[in-house]
């Protein structure tokens, strides 16, 4: 997993496949957004595909981590 800073000096985490997890600030408040990038490696642009979430969203989810992966596991099966 590569960790980076974009241009608009936000952090992200690659997740590989022209995916990213990025921690974004509008308006003074902060949000993780998710996002898929296109174009080439060392020029992604932000799809339109992907989904912001708020900090309380976030916290949300990762209290769910356990249950998802649960989730997850059942569909392996």
């Amino acid at each position: 997993m590569d960790r980076g800073v974009s241009e608009r000096g936000d952090m992200y985490v690659d997740l590989g496949g022209k995916r990213r997890v990025t921690v974004t600030t509008i308006k003074g408040v902060g949000y993780v957004d998710l996002r898929k990038f296109w174009g080439y490696e060392g020029d992604l642009k932000p799809g339109k595909k992907g989904i912001m979430l708020s900090q309380e969203q976030w916290e949300t989810l990762k209290r769910h981590t356990n249950t998802i992966d649960s989730f997850i596991a059942a569909v392996d099966e």
